[in-house]
């Protein structure tokens, strides 16, 4: 009993529109304990929704479609279902009711149009719509075949899903056993290495472990089918537990955990400040540390020193550092980190400077040099040279950098 979900709309085959339906859809589903091993896109055409429908009835017992329910002739979904199996629609006057009431309150008057949203196959019921115009249907074409339609406007769907899809699932015996998973976080090993050390345990099958990756960081999700998320994670707990001992100090943080919060609740505890030098990432690192609420406890700010300029006369670096060295530099990094600490009177302090590119690079200094400078509070200044890639992907290089400050303050706040 595997469901699938098909997503209609030719923009999001075009990419104008990110499928954040999907995602939802999928978390949903896995907290239901429903299996779950199809996802399909399918532009707005009626051959190629009805090809897609005959390739899921095949292989899925209950369809969920998003998208394809507005009132214009491109909005195929219903229309689609309907004919694929041999159904007539009919119109439900309630729901005319419902939308004219809706467009009154806003002090307009319903169009034509909007009738097409009051179809839907004979027999199917109707699935409520409380933030919208267009409601979605639970139908059961055949035995062992259960369909449900939802609005491609996500706050739409979620609201239909929690407040009447949920229950009718339960209602078919889902939620019995659900899937519970936890994350970890781990930043200063690659993918490829962590999973070396704990391929073993991926052939576990209650719960599983799976690696994924990106932008330098690996997470291990751990998960658990069982009667209650207290049950699943007395199954997840021993092999969390594993495989920190195993990553040591390259886990940071589980599930919600970024490193931005795991440095800000270090920071919290020490009742230690930090402020911030930034000369490559332009303002991203303090971007990463004031995202977490509540950081002003501990961050207090920083210097966007891009121009050297601003470096001499704010932070106090050495012009004779600069014209020597270069603004990429060990000597210029530590500068920075002391002259934006002594500024911003922190008890730690940061700083970037580096080669972001896609251009600026030399044999010497390559795109993705970057120094790190990080001043601590007994007065010791260390300047670190990190090569995150020649890859020339300038976002990247910059999110990297921030990131990689980011673990060294956590690692010597650990230490």
């Amino acid at each position: 009993m595997a469901a699938e979900v098909i997503c209609v709309g030719t923009e999001l085959l075009l990419g104008d529109i990110l499928n954040s339906n999907a995602r939802y859809l999928a978390i949903e589903l896995a907290a239901l304990g429903v299996p779950h091993f199809y996802q399909t896109v399918v532009g707005d055409n009626l051959d190629r929704i009805h090809s897609a429908i005959e390739i899921a009835c095949a292989r899925s017992s209950i369809l969920i479609f998003t998208g394809g329910l507005g009132p214009t002739p491109d909005d195929l979904t219903t229309e689609a279902i309907a004919s694929y199996f041999n159904t007539p629609l009919v119109e439900h006057p309630e729901v005319i009711a419902n939308i004219a009431q809706k467009f009154a309150q806003i002090g307009r008057e319903m169009t034509p149009s909007n009738r097409k949203q009051a179809l839907q196959p004979a027999g199917a019921q109707l699935l409520p719509n409380p933030s919208g115009t267009a409601p979605g249907m639970i139908w059961q074409p055949r035995a062992g075949l259960t369909i449900l339609t939802f609005p491609g406007v996500p706050r739409e769907l979620y609201r239909m899903w929690r407040d009447t899809a949920v229950l009718f699932l339960k209602t078919q015996g889902y939620g019995q056993d659900s899937i519970y998973s936890r994350s970890l976080h781990f930043f200063g090993v690659s993918e490829s290495a962590l999973a070396e050390k704990v391929n073993y345990l991926f052939d576990s099958t209650n719960p599983t472990v799976a690696p994924y990756a990106g932008n330098g960081q690996v997470r291990l999700r751990i998960a658990a089918k069982a009667s209650s998320e207290a049950a699943a994670q007395l199954l997840i707990e021993p092999i969390a537990t594993e495989i920190k001992q195993i990553a040591g100090n390259n886990y940071f943080g589980s599930d919600d955990d970024t490193l931005a919060s795991v440095v800000g609740d270090l920071l919290r505890a020490r009742g230690q400040t930090l402020s911030v030098a930034e000369s490559c990432t332009g303002g991203g690192l303090g971007r990463l540390l004031t995202e977490i609420p509540g950081s002003s406890d501990y961050f207090m700010g920083g210097v966007i020193s891009y121009a050297n300029r601003v470096k001499i006369d704010l932070l106090g670096v050495d012009p004779a550092a600069l014209e020597t060295e270069g603004a990429v530099s060990e000597i210029v990094a530590r500068q920075m980190a002391a002259g934006v600490k002594a500024k911003l009177a922190t008890d730690w302090a940061i700083s970037i400077t580096g080669v972001a590119g896609p251009g600026g690079g030399t044999d010497a200094k390559p795109v993705g040099l970057v120094y790190i400078g990080i001043a601590a509070p007994d007065g010791s200044v260390e300047g670190i040279k990190y090569l995150l890639g020649s890859q020339r992907d300038r976002d990247l290089i910059r999110l990297m950098s921030a990131a990689q400050s980011l673990d060294l303050l956590r690692r010597r706040l650990q230490s």
